[in-house]
């Protein structure tokens, strides 16, 4: 009975082995799948996101375009009240000439908000805050104490933004290299490996003045 029942047990240990290593096959196979799958979701949601973009910026584009003519004449009026707005005598005695600083004041406000409501922002950046050269442009650095190297230190001259697009940008002090604080780090980028930046997506927005 004994030599029966061995090639029986034989055969089910072969069977088992079979199986085993077919389930093993199986599971490699779902995981590559997986993994290829992934993949491809990740390039769909980049195809989209791209397309996104770039219509987005053709769009913006074509507005920008259609007004930024008229955009620029504007910014020699904005750089006169902010001028005027700077050497205003707001705490004169004279109610002549503090209605006149009021007057000054609630102009610039009512230009800037049209200026708002057409897509036209003001670049003024803050100090301390990380040079950016696509919105600013370096006229001179100086050292500082209270800022590391690569921050604004003073807007010489407020830049515009028209969508996206830099029409003029800011003219700014920088601190200088080695500036206390250490020097402004960079951001790592991240998010979808397969996305485009803008730079990637063949230049359509031109960030020069």
């Amino acid at each position: 009975m004994s030599d029966d029942t061995a090639p029986a047990d034989t055969e089910d240990q072969i069977a088992n082995g079979q199986d085993n290593g077919s389930a093993e096959e199986s599971f490699d196979t779902l995981r590559a799948e997986i993994a290829q799958m992934r993949e491809q979701m990740l390039r769909v949601a980049a195809d989209a996101e791209n397309a996104k973009r770039r219509a987005e910026r053709e769009a913006n584009n074509a507005r920008a375009y259609a007004i930024e003519k008229f955009a620029k004449d504007l910014l020699g009026v904005a750089d006169n009240l902010q001028r005027a707005m700077q050497h205003a005598p707001k705490d004169s005695q004279d109610q002549l000439v503090k209605n006149l600083a009021i007057g000054l004041e609630m102009t610039e406000k009512e230009l800037l908000a049209a200026f708002e409501r057409n897509g036209l922002k003001r670049v003024d950046p803050a100090r301390g805050e990380k040079f950016d050269p696509h919105q600013h442009q370096a006229v001179m650095e100086q050292p500082a104490t209270d800022v590391g190297g690569g921050a604004v230190l003073q807007v010489l001259q407020s830049g515009y933004d028209l969508f996206g697009r830099i029409v003029r940008p800011a003219m700014v002090v920088v601190s200088a290299k080695g500036s206390g604080g250490g020097d402004v780090a960079a951001e790592a980028p991240s998010g979808n490996p397969y996305a485009q930046t803008d730079d990637d997506a063949g230049g359509a927005v031109d960030r020069k003045a």
